[in-house]
């Protein structure tokens, strides 16, 4: 067994330290849960105690999260974990960074920045390559962050529009046979395409731009037979397109044009014996200029600690059974 070691961490000032341990402790308790430490309040001063490197990594998470306060800059929860995160994977010297940029500001003027290292190679990746991927579980921000992009690069000028498409057969179900019309039809399929629109430019607003035709969501099939010029492209779900759809997909890149194509690998609702477009596209194209590929894991998760540890928990149990698979052909 480690030997336990003990720190203590000094506020500056008693705000400082109220800003930084939350209602009943509530941020404090998270960094004992991430890094597995004690945490106790005397004074103005934190006892840490845990092994050696826990107890550093925790001084340090609680050192840089001090310094966003002194930039009069709110902790919450989610930049207590994204620390947190960042200091078990060894990239904690990079968090402050994380908040030297500003996105977007969202409908209620409120700042919209990158959340851990993994989000932030993501969006210099969108910035730089025509074609983006961003594969990885749920709750890592890909969706949020392509729509946050494509909004800036509209505002900015860099396009007149943006598209935003995913496959509408999931799980068995058809377009066909679902009630009502066109958008009734596509509307569930693109709830969080609509909720990360309305959180950044309102409802209202959003609607205007559709109705206008600056915003498009659609279905995949409506793309065929398109040349996109000028226009930010998000493909979301993509593990659920053929092999054939993604093609046809990434050829309707015209000039002026960026691609951004999300994705899980571990949630593909195909039919069986059918195989996944994202999973070939990672094969074929990873040597192709002007294309990048960023790989989220369940570090990356900027949801609920518990949701992480959940893919953790998926990740490992599909671990097994592909051990066992493989040890039963030999």
């Amino acid at each position: 067994m480690t030997d336990q070691v003990q720190k203590t961490f000094t506020f500056d000032n008693l705000e400082q330290q109220t800003k930084l341990t939350g209602i009943n402790d509530e941020l404090l308790h998270l960094i004992e849960e991430g890094l597995e430490v004690q945490l106790l309040t005397r004074g103005n001063q934190v006892s840490i105690s845990g092994n050696e490197d826990a107890a550093h990594l925790a001084y340090q998470v609680l050192n840089q999260l001090t310094t966003l306060i002194r930039r009069q800059i709110t902790v919450a929860a989610a930049d207590v974990v994204s620390a947190t995160t960042m200091a078990k994977r060894g990239t904690l010297e990079y968090f402050t960074d994380l908040y030297d940029e500003t996105l977007i500001r969202d409908n209620k003027g409120r700042q919209v920045r990158v959340k851990n290292f993994g989000q932030r190679q993501y969006v210099q990746a969108i910035r730089k390559s025509d074609v983006t991927f961003g594969i990885g579980p749920a709750g890592t921000g890909k969706t949020f962050l392509a729509v946050v992009m494509a909004i800036a690069a509209l505002k900015h000028g860099d396009v007149e529009r943006i598209i935003i498409t995913r496959p509408a057969v999931e799980a068995g179900e058809s377009l066909g046979f679902l009630p009502g019309d066109l958008k009734e039809k596509v509307d569930p399929y693109m709830r969080p395409i609509y909720d990360a629109m309305n959180t950044l430019v309102g409802s209202e607003h959003t609607q205007r731009l559709m109705e206008r035709g600056v915003i498009e969501i659609a279905p995949l099939a409506y793309m065929r037979g398109r040349t996109l010029d000028d226009a930010f492209i998000i493909l979301d779900e993509a593990q659920n397109t053929t092999n054939q759809q993604m093609k046809m997909f990434l050829t309707r890149l015209g000039f002026g044009s960026k691609m951004v194509v999300n994705g899980d690998i571990s949630q593909i609702d195909l039919p069986r014996g059918a195989k996944s477009g994202l999973i070939a596209a990672q094969r074929i194209l990873k040597n192709v200029d002007h294309i990048d590929f960023i790989n989220f894991n369940s570090g990356d998760v900027v949801r609920h600690p518990v949701v992480g540890q959940i893919v953790n928990a998926y990740e490992q149990a599909d671990a097994r059974l592909n051990a066992l698979k493989e040890e039963q052909k030999k």
